[in-house]
């Protein structure tokens, strides 16, 4: 409700909805799928961005983190996007940005099962473009690096240390905008002063 009345306020002539789905169901991701078609009708774009962080070794991590990391981070992404592919199809025109990580392409100490299901998600992402880039519908991979999202909640570090989330949104946009004829396969973003 707070997000949605935000948007509205923002731009009152839009419509939102809001919808709760666990992203670990397949059930209610495309339910949620669904609602999306039964209220526009139509898709421009898709932003896989549901993702869960949490560290742990591969020796040391819970049992079952990494079928928790690979549901969150990677199956939610392919329920949605699978349900929604027909749609973009037959209107011939569409894109999706499955919001990835550095961790998608470079291994980082004491999280096993994230990097995993990241790894996985870049993998998602090249496989759908390899299938629709005869479709006119573009895939963008969003690598970034440490951004202040609520995985970063509670750290304290310099400012400047960590990018804003308004700089991912301004590349993502930026990619969305480019000519029929242009892609940006990957969106590759870190920190000016380096991973953290």
């Amino acid at each position: 409700a707070a997000i949605k009345k935000e948007l509205t306020q923002l731009n009152p002539s839009i419509s939102v909805i809001v919808k709760r789905a666990n992203m670990q169901s397949k059930k209610q991701v495309e339910k949620f799928a669904e609602k999306i078609i039964d209220t526009w009708g139509s898709v421009d774009i898709v932003v896989n961005n549901a993702a869960a962080f949490i560290q742990g070794s591969l020796l040391e991590e819970p049992d079952g983190l990494l079928e928790s990391m690979m549901a969150t981070n990677v199956y939610g992404s392919y329920y949605l996007t699978r349900k929604l592919l027909p749609n973009l199809i037959n209107q011939k025109k569409g894109h999706i940005f499955n919001i990835c990580s550095v961790a998608s392409q470079k291994v980082y100490p004491d999280c096993s099962s994230y990097v995993i299901s990241k790894f996985a998600l870049l993998g998602f992402s090249k496989v759908l473009r390899h299938e629709l880039m005869d479709k006119n519908i573009k895939v963008t991979s969003v690598i970034p690096g440490a951004t202040m999202t609520n995985s970063w909640a509670g750290v304290t570090l310099p400012k400047g240390r960590i990018m804003p989330p308004e700089d991912i949104a301004n590349a993502i946009w930026s990619a969305y905008t480019m000519s029929a004829s242009s892609t940006v396969e990957e969106i590759v973003m870190r920190p000016q002063l380096g991973d953290l």
